[in-house]
């Protein structure tokens, strides 16, 4: 994927997760469920490393499982927790971000799959819908292939677009008299 649609899925979090609030902590929240959702990615630092794209450690691999998942939420639970903040909504958003990462990817076209079963299961896999084309990387992105794997993208995630980005209506003010 060229991270359009997991940045799209994590503002629509964001904007879920904070419902009708202050337009500073909307966009704080949106920025870091997008944060969130791009975390499994870390992982191409493994191409500097010398790691191979198919090892656990790979790109797609360990870090896209649901495993790493459900860590990653239970740590913004507990950090939500101690900061006495609402730690299982924050929880649920947080899996919700860092999953959906490895499941979109395996609804790529191309690669070798996501390792959404790790620990358990090393195997990488692919669902059977598959409507995302898959990006080249690095500067390949600026290539035609990667300006129609963008269109694809920017497309199929529309409705989390409308729902993050859509202006609300404010809340009536109650009339005093």
């Amino acid at each position: 994927m060229a991270s359009f649609g997991h940045v799209a899925v994590g503002m629509a979090l964001g904007r879920l997760g904070v419902g009708a609030t202050s337009p500073g902590r909307l966009g704080a929240s949106m920025l870091g469920m997008s944060a969130l959702s791009l975390l499994p990615d870390a992982d191409v630092i493994a191409f500097k490393l010398g790691i191979p794209y198919a090892a656990t450690w790979g790109h797609r691999g360990a870090s896209h499982s649901l495993f790493l998942a459900v860590l990653a939420a239970l740590a913004v639970a507990a950090g939500t927790r101690v900061a006495r903040g609402p730690a299982v909504k924050a929880g649920l958003l947080t899996f919700a971000a860092v999953g959906s990462h490895g499941v979109l990817d395996a609804m790529t076209t191309g690669g070798l799959g996501a390792a959404l079963l790790w620990p358990l299961d090393g195997a990488r896999y692919f669902l059977p819908v598959r409507p995302i084309p898959v990006a080249p990387i690095g500067a390949g992105m600026l290539s035609t292939r990667g300006l129609y794997v963008v269109t694809v993208e920017l497309l199929l995630f529309l409705p989390f677009w409308a729902y993050a980005l859509w202006p609300r209506r404010r809340a009536k003010r109650p009339v005093e008299g």
